[in-house]
């Protein structure tokens, strides 16, 4: 099998015959040869080898130093996002000093949204300070423009994934575990503003609502536009609730004429509540539309009554339930699904009603998203994914339909009577 390494990586041994002085060795670094060799380097004075022998790869501890904020902020090293804004960073980095000597010299408030004095006050400030700057950059004053106009704004999905990455960072610092981000990290998504998109700056004035940090970004009109939306989600999974949860913060299906389908025909068991956190212990054995439409309805009562959930697997066989009058009364899909086989069928039923599709799936720490719009972009069924070496969870427990799904069902329980709880003991 390949080995998995990369050069600089630290082994152990364990298990060798011959040349014993291997095993339980101090770590030893790694050449990579090829997918199925290496080398740690001089073994001419150890024993002969005669044959065997395991790997490990170890974890050599790593030494970072950190700069002062003062000193950082005067010769910053960058954390890059997105290299296609490979000049980003640096203007951002000016901005975001300029808001804060903004906020300083204005008692603590921030530029108002789509006010043109305080952008143009920014903009001084932040061509003041480049001046002043060791590291001089060329700025743009449209970015700095959108900058000021957003400094009160407050996107939960933008929220969500910088809480994950702060907690990420806070487990590294307390565990010592895993790199740091050793620098700073600007982030920003001005291509999700419409094109052309310059909205007054009545549009943008706070309404007294909870949305009035998007309001900010997006203004009153498209907050309208969200509020009756009528969305379909297949899948309240792990991916399903994080959609639901930031949903029902930005206030989708909240109007009038709003709502949102979502279907799942699994109900929650004990080891969904590490990742799928709409859920709890009491949970247990419910039905998981269910009990996630309930649980983002108590995070904004604007939702109540909002979502109508389902139970049934998307199909063929569904197809009197969600058929072409359901379709119609619908603006988009989302998929949160765990299988190839479903995530297909929903693009072709995406593509033959036009409707847009956003397409996303998990994989350990990777994930995927794709947005498929009819007719204009490239659907999920044109390009070919690798063939799955898992099979989905639900499909185990709801639809086993092959011989390889009655053995996987039987490993999964044997793993879970006999192996997961003594290894669980065992880390102890």
């Amino acid at each position: 099998t390949r080995h998995g390494l990369e050069d600089g990586q630290f082994v152990t041994f364990s298990e060798v015959q011959g040349m014993t002085e291997l095993n339980d060795c101090e770590p030893r670094k790694v050449k990579v040869i090829g997918p199925y060799t290496f080398s740690i380097g001089d073994t001419r004075g150890l024993s002969a080898y005669t044959r065997g022998g395991l790997f490990k790869q170890v974890k050599m501890p790593v030494v970072l130093n950190f700069k002062s904020f003062k000193s950082a902020l005067e010769e910053p090293e960058y954390f890059y996002s997105d290299f296609s804004k490979f000049d980003r960073p640096a203007q951002l980095h000016v901005g975001f000093q300029a808001l804060h000597a903004f906020a300083a010299a204005n008692n603590g408030r921030m530029p108002r949204p789509g006010n043109d004095d305080d952008a143009t006050e920014v903009i001084r400030l932040a061509n003041q300070i480049n001046d002043a700057w060791s590291q001089k950059t060329e700025l743009d004053d449209k970015l700095l423009k959108q900058l000021a106009y957003q400094a009160t704004g407050d996107l939960s999905p933008m929220v969500a994934v910088f809480g994950g990455l702060v907690a990420q960072e806070v487990l590294k610092a307390c565990t010592g575990k895993f790199s740091p981000i050793n620098n700073f990290m600007y982030f920003d998504a001005l291509e999700c503003l419409p094109v052309g998109f310059e909205p007054k700056e009545a549009d943008l004035a706070p309404v007294g609502s909870r949305y009035d940090g998007q309001i900010a970004v997006f203004g009153r009109e498209f907050q309208e536009k969200l509020s009756n939306y009528r969305e379909f989600l297949v899948g309240s999974g792990a991916i399903g609730c994080e959609m639901l949860k930031n949903w029902a913060m930005m206030g989708i299906a909240s109007g009038e004429n709003g709502v949102i389908h979502v279907t799942d025909m699994d109900t929650i068991e004990k080891s969904n509540l590490n990742r799928q956190f709409l859920f709890r212990p009491a949970d247990v054995g419910k039905l998981k539309s269910d009990t996630a439409a309930e649980a983002v309805a108590k995070m904004n009562p604007d939702i109540a009554g909002k979502i109508a959930t389902h139970q049934d697997r998307v199909g063929l066989e569904t197809e009197v339930v969600y058929n072409d009058e359901f379709y119609e009364s619908i603006d988009g899909v989302t998929n949160a699904l765990d299988n190839v086989v479903a995530r297909k069928y929903m693009d072709q039923r995406c593509v033959f009603y036009r409707k847009p599709l956003l397409e996303s799936g998990t994989l350990g720490t990777k994930g995927n998203t794709q947005v498929v719009i009819p007719h204009l972009t490239e659907s999920y069924s044109a390009s070919q994914d690798p063939a799955e070496k898992q099979i989905p969870i639900c499909t185990l427990k709801n639809f086993p339909h092959a011989i390889e799904h009655t053995i996987q069902w039987a490993r999964d329980l044997f793993e879970g009577l006999f192996t997961q709880p003594a290894e669980s003991v065992n880390a102890y």
